[in-house]
């Protein structure tokens, strides 16, 4: 089975920036596809941002467009996900999943969560954003 393991979350200040780590074991990550997204509590998992297994095409999710930025390193089996401008709603455990593509997109590009994902869901990395 596909396993991801979730790592970089913490304690930051509002407009403070962390950098989430998406660690593939026991597979090469370079042929899947990677997705991020996060749940709050009460609330549904949402779909944040998708990065082809090339690395060429990227989408986001309107709620973190121009603030996350996702990238991979196939050489390290590791995908990340850059996040600046925090804000206290950006508070949840996010996790990362791979997939064959990023098929859940629309005509401009955004991204909405696959439910679906081939690696199944982790453990994830709690970010809490407060002052």
């Amino acid at each position: 089975q596909l396993q991801l393991v979730e790592s970089g979350g913490g304690l930051v200040q509002p407009g403070g920036s962390l950098r989430l780590s998406c660690a593939a074991s026991g597979f090469s990550l370079e042929y899947h596809a990677i997705g991020w997204s996060r749940q709050a509590p009460g609330k549904e998992r949402e779909g944040l941002s998708c990065i082809l297994s090339s690395g060429g095409s990227t989408h986001y999710a309107d709620s973190v467009k121009g603030r996350f930025t996702i990238s991979r390193d196939n050489a390290k089996n590791t995908a990340y996900l850059q996040m600046n401008s925090l804000k206290p709603e950006d508070t949840a455990v996010y996790y990362c999943a791979a997939y064959w593509g990023c098929p859940n997109t629309d005509d401009s590009g955004t991204y909405f969560l696959d439910d679906s994902p081939l690696s199944g869901w982790g453990q994830g990395t709690q970010v809490t954003v407060s002052s």
